[in-house]
């Protein structure tokens, strides 16, 4: 998420449509200079798009997929923001991709935005009662999520509809292991502070597989706080979750009943071994440096549907670590990655990587306890500024999605290595250097994926994945 631009605030309905490019046309490269800090070759030089929107290295090529007004075949807008979205197989060739939308719930123009219109002239097709919220005149909220069955194989949009409403600032979320995507609310407003007549800050599931709006049931024991990302242990069942917020914290849940998530379950917060509220941040004093590790234990916090929105700053006081906004997160080979946004001296961020303990989660953990390491750090903008989303790619590297708010420095899609070296994947040259987000692969690895948020579009992306250089 970043604060809105001046580009957003004087939206017009014009933020609903793109010119300059076709509708959808492929993107081919061509030879240029690629002027960024990398640390490996990648796949060599971006090359300029003609068409202004995706520069990326020679041999790959853009089909735009989704944009935002697009009419989906419930007859509603496509809502814009695009944000987190995972991609499951379906039967065939098919995908389908859920995508979140960052509507909050609070912003006037967020809710022209929304699937009604931007004059709301078809908020009449939605049924309020099939939402989660609605403002206080009885109209549903803008945010929620999108599912788009895509093929693979004609390269074609076979649906597109709304499939959870009502919901507010829709950030990033996470894949389960059993086909749904977990959306969070990045978010904490209430009936007392915003137009809203229910508390938000949760997460909610939706099936890959839904053919319609799902049942908007919050996730209550999860927790009430300004989510991220999250990611899922296939081996444990246990949920990890990040906040961005400067003084966030990373947080674990461990299901009642693993895979049945509306059960309930416990909520905790990491804390390093030894050292109660430690600060991972590095931004006043180096707690640690690249490569370093810590052990970890986990607090168990109460009340953790938080009324008061104070949950980060009593776990913090119990001795939870600081972890500056922490973003993406992604479950790896036995381990995850997750990205702290603003983390480092120069607040452009880092990766951090847990490896949980053998016996995660259950007694005599303490013992044997996970690690936590500081995977990267950036020391220079232009290497990395400002990493959000993040995914692994199927040949083992790290995808991150830039959100800086720079504006000379665009946005770039980065690949990190194993051994933490940086390259370029592609970058935003459409106006306003809105943030990457979504991205993902398809089950077969051809086909990456990504949003850029506003005034939203989705990339389905080709080229040679496996001749990377490093």
């Amino acid at each position: 998420m970043r604060p809105h631009r001046r580009e957003l605030i004087a939206g017009s309905a014009a933020a609903f449509a793109f010119t300059g490019f076709a509708r959808h046309a492929e993107a081919q490269s061509g030879d240029a200079e690629e002027t960024y800090v990398n640390q490996v070759a990648g796949y060599g030089p971006l090359v300029p798009d003609p068409n202004r929107l995706l520069d990326l290295p020679e041999g790959f090529s853009y089909q735009v997929i989704s944009q935002s007004g697009d009419t989906m075949d419930d007859g509603l807008f496509t809502p814009g923001q695009f944000d987190g979205m995972g991609c499951f197989p379906l039967d065939g060739s098919r995908v389908a991709l859920v995508r979140n939308h960052e509507l909050k719930g609070s912003s006037g123009l967020h809710r022209n935005l929304g699937p009604g219109g931007f004059h709301q002239e078809r908020i009449g097709l939605l049924d309020p009662t099939k939402g989660y919220d609605t403002y206080k005149d009885g109209r549903p909220l803008p945010g929620g999520t999108t599912t788009l069955v895509y093929d693979l194989e004609t390269r074609r949009v076979v649906r597109q509809f709304l499939s959870l409403s009502g919901t507010s600032t829709n950030c990033c979320g996470g894949h389960t292991p059993w086909g749904s995507w977990l959306t969070c609310e990045e978010t904490e407003e209430t009936p007392a502070d915003a137009d809203v007549t229910k508390a938000h800050g949760y997460v909610f599931e939706v099936p890959a597989d839904a053919t319609g709006l799902v049942a908007p049931v919050p996730l209550k024991a999860m927790g009430r706080f300004d989510h991220e990302a999250v990611c899922i242990d296939p081996r444990t069942g246990i949920v990890y979750l990040t906040e961005d917020k400067v003084d966030g914290l990373f947080y674990r849940f461990i299901p009642t009943t693993p895979g049945k998530l509306a059960e309930g379950g416990r909520l905790q917060a990491m804390a390093f071994k030894g050292k109660p509220g430690a600060d991972t941040t590095n931004h006043d004093v180096r707690e640690w440096a690249v490569n370093d590790w810590r052990e970890v234990v986990w607090i168990d916090l109460e009340d953790v549907e938080s009324p008061n929105g104070d949950l980060r700053q009593r776990g913090h006081a119990a001795g939870a670590a600081l972890v500056a906004r922490g973003e993406g997160v992604f479950w790896g080979d036995g381990e995850l990655f997750m990205t702290a946004t603003a983390g480092g001296p120069l607040k452009r961020g880092q990766i951090l990587r847990y490896v949980p303990s053998r016996i995660e989660g259950r007694r005599g953990e303490s013992l044997l306890p996970g690690r936590v390491q500081l995977f990267f750090e950036s020391a220079d903008i232009r290497t990395m500024n400002m990493g959000d989303n993040i995914v692994i790619a199927p040949w083992g590297h790290l995808i991150v999605c830039e959100d800086n708010y720079s504006t000379e420095l665009r946005n770039h899609l980065k690949g990190v290595t194993p051994d933490g070296k940086v390259y370029t994947v592609g970058r935003n040259v459409f106006t306003g250097n809105s943030e990457f987000a979504g991205a993902c692969f398809s089950p077969d690895g051809s086909v990456m994926f990504v949003n850029i948020q506003y005034p939203g579009v989705t990339f389905a992306i080709r080229g040679p994945w496996t001749s990377v250089r490093t």
